[in-house]
Order: structure tokens, then C-alpha cells, then sequence
């Protein structure tokens, strides 16, 4: 027993040592690779790009439309980023006593509802006709999750209620009561529309309620106008919603909008670009567009003002004024290898030592695009090499660079 008890204690101990010595190898080549990196790296399918994060200024052709009775408040007809017709009714002013008119077509309306359910007798092909709209409404409406949409069914389902409750009042013998609460009704109604300022769409376009009388200010005919110090003045936080205003509302067009940046001269992509020029813009909602330089204004030696033209996600940018993007001058894409495993020949000829089992390549590689890490190369052919002066016998023995080719550092 006792035998058998040492045997087991000498196992666990042998366990032991073997753990422990495994844990210290582990740490040792942790170590080892952070104190000497590896030495080989794998060609890969990759793509690099140069970006530069701006702020932008979010310039419309807009048009705000005010009433006399602004005070009164804004009861909204058409929602926020609606699309709209020119002369279509988009929202009206609160009359000065709209409550108190609403409340007494409410108190009628439950009147009426009453004095028609004492009515149920009443079978006309009007009223039957009248009844299958009103179910057919209740039934879609169910299916419909657009508030605006909602709101119009409402509005639908109530005319057909009055337009059912006039016939019913009159082929009822006590039709007239049930006449005599419409008429009321209807007397409040058009006292309600009658006090009410309506406001129609002056052109086709975007609704939108969010103003900060900047309108005015940043507008698509003066941006020969525009400069750094101006754009400062108005103190604008990134990414700020524009508050939605109870006094006016405005006509987007959706089509386009200008957005107009500061850029660094340092980089010599920017300092490059020209009026009519095509690149690429990342919006903070991480969607790509491109962009059209439309104006360039040179604020001193070390900046630009550029005023940039996009064509889509316009809607998506009416509720900012000014914004966060990324401007991506370039991006390729193929053979990504480090820029560590490159090594020159000559100031314009580039290699890569390829590694094989037991010897190794020098390959002459062509670099499309380099970024501060890495580079997206290819090979180059016979003709290149030879224009490029390699030798009759390098050009021989010249090897290509694959996918997953095993680079020395």
C-alpha cells in the first residue's frame, strides 16, 4: 500500500515539473518575442488608405416660411423630413382659443355617438356604404406603424363618422337633434379653420422644423464669401442637433448640399486638389459618398478652405449644421506586405527576401500605394525590369511574389 502511495506521489511530482517547465517556456517565448519581434512576415490580400478627420459646415438651399400668427404655436400637417409639393399645406397656427373650441367638439362628438347608437334602425344603402368604409379604415390602420399615416386615417374615419351622422339625422324621427348637435359641430369646425393661419410649401422639397437662423447666413449663392474666421464666429458644436423651432419651418432641397471644410496645406494630397476634382467622404454615420471640390479659397500658406458638393444622404444631414467626417484621399487595395520587409536596390528599385525552405529570393516588387505601415505591391513584368536596367541574368532567374509567400524582415 505504501508502495503503491509513493508511486502516485512520484507522478504527481513529475506532473508538476513538467507544468512548471512548460509555464517557463511559454514566458520565455512571450519574452523573447517582445523583446525580438518575429523575423518573417506572410504576404496577405489587404487594402491601406490615407484619411484625414475634418470638421465640416453643413451649407442648404433652404427657404424658411413664417406667419403672422407665429406666437401661436405650430400645429404640424406634414412631419419632419416629409417630402413636399409647392402650394401643399404643411402646418398651421394654433387659433387663440383652439382649446377650448376642440373641447366643445369632443363633448359633441360624444353627443352624436349616442344619439346615433338610439338611431340603429336605420338602414340605408348611403349608411351601409358609409359603415364598410369605416371598418375598412379601422382595419388598415391597424396594419400601419407611420404616425403621419395615422393621423390620416383618423382624419378619414372622422369626416365618414359626420358624413354617416348627417344622413342618419336625417331619416331619424328625432333627426332633429341629431341635426342640431352636427350643425354645432360644424359651426365650432369652421370657426376652428377659419382662425387657423395655414402655411403652404412655397416650393417642392424637404420639410424640416429645425431652424438656427443660419439660413440665411449659409447660403448656396455666397459661398465665395465664406471664410475660416466667419465659420468660427458663429461658435457652432460638432455634431449639435438643430432645435425644432414652434415658429416657422423650412423647404429643403434634397438633391444636393455643400459642405465646406478647413484643410492642412501639409498634406500634399490636399494641397493638390482642384476645383471640378472627385474624392471620397466618410459621413459620422460611416456611409461613403462622393464628393465634388466645388470652391477652393486659400486662407494662408498653411490652409484651404474647400467647399465640398454631395449628392446623396442630403436628408440624413438637415437636423446638423456642422459635422464630423473623414476625407479619403486614397485606398488601393492587393498584395499588402510591411513596409519592413521592403528593401531598395536602388532609390526607385524595391525587393522583397522571399523565404523557402532551406534557402531564399531576392523578388523585385512594384509599390502601388504606402502608407506609414505598410504597402500594397505587385510584380513587376519582364519589360519593366528591363526599362528599369536589370541584368540580363537577374532577368533570367527573376522570381514573382504570391499570396502567402513568407517575407524575411
Amino acid at each position: 500500500m505504501k508502495e503503491k502511495k509513493k508511486g502516485i506521489n512520484i507522478n504527481h511530482v513529475i506532473i508538476a515539473i513538467i507544468v512548471i517547465v512548460l509555464i517557463i517556456y511559454v514566458i520565455y517565448s512571450i519574452v523573447n518575442l517582445a523583446v525580438k519581434p518575429t523575423d518573417s512576415f506572410c504576404v496577405e490580400n489587404g487594402k491601406i488608405s490615407f484619411e484625414e478627420s475634418v470638421q465640416g459646415y453643413v451649407i442648404r438651399d433652404e427657404t424658411v416660411i413664417k406667419g403672422e400668427n407665429y406666437k401661436n404655436g405650430i400645429a404640424q400637417i406634414k412631419v419632419e423630413g416629409e417630402k413636399v409639393a409647392k402650394s401643399e399645406a404643411i402646418y398651421r397656427y394654433y387659433t387663440k382659443n383652439e382649446e377650448e373650441l376642440l373641447q366643445k367638439i369632443n363633448n359633441l362628438d360624444i353627443k352624436i355617438s349616442e344619439a346615433m347608437e338610439k338611431e340603429n334602425n336605420i338602414y340605408t344603402a348611403d349608411i351601409k356604404n358609409l359603415e364598410n368604409q369605416i371598418y375598412k379604415k379601422i382595419y388598415e390602420v391597424n396594419n400601419i406603424n407611420d404616425i403621419q399615416k395615422i393621423k390620416e386615417y383618423k382624419n378619414e374615419l372622422n369626416s365618414i363618422v359626420t358624413k354617416k351622422a348627417k344622413i342618419a339625422g336625417e331619416y331619424s324621427p328625432s333627426g332633429s337633434y341629431l341635426k342640431q348637435l352636427i350643425e354645432e359641430r360644424s359651426k365650432y369646425e369652421n370657426e376652428l379653420n377659419n382662425g387657423s393661419e395655414y402655411i403652404k410649401a412655397v416650393r417642392t422639397g424637404v420639410l424640416s422644423y429645425r431652424i438656427d437662423g443660419l439660413e440665411e447666413t449659409l447660403t448656396t449663392s455666397s459661398l465665395a464669401s465664406l471664410n475660416k474666421e466667419m465659420l468660427e464666429r458663429l461658435k457652432l458644436k460638432t455634431g449639435q442637433i438643430v432645435p425644432t423651432s414652434e415658429e416657422s419651418g423650412k423647404i429643403v432641397d434634397n438633391f444636393y448640399c455643400y459642405i465646406a471644410c478647413v484643410l492642412k496645406n501639409e498634406n500634399i494630397e490636399a494641397a493638390n486638389i482642384k476645383v471640378g476634382s472627385n474624392l471620397k467622404i466618410r459621413l459620422s454615420n460611416s456611409k461613403e459618398v462622393t464628393a465634388n471640390v466645388e470652391y477652393i479659397s486659400g486662407e494662408d500658406n498653411n490652409e484651404s478652405l474647400v467647399i465640398l458638393k454631395i449628392e446623396k444622404y442630403v436628408e440624413e444631414l438637415i437636423k446638423y449644421r456642422k459635422i464630423s467626417l473623414d476625407i479619403l484621399w486614397w485606398s488601393e487595395s492587393g498584395l499588402k506586405v510591411p513596409n519592413e520587409a521592403i528593401k531598395y536596390e536602388t532609390d526607385d528599385l524595391a525587393y522583397v527576401v522571399r523565404k523557402r525552405v532551406g534557402y531564399t529570393d531576392d523578388i523585385y516588387i512594384k509599390i502601388l500605394k504606402q502608407s506609414d505601415k505598410y504597402s500594397i505591391i505587385e510584380n513587376y513584368t519582364y519589360k519593366e525590369l528591363e526599362e528599369k536596367g536589370v541584368s540580363e541574368e537577374k532577368l533570367k532567374n527573376r522570381k514573382t511574389i504570391s499570396l502567402y509567400d513568407e517575407l524575411e524582415n
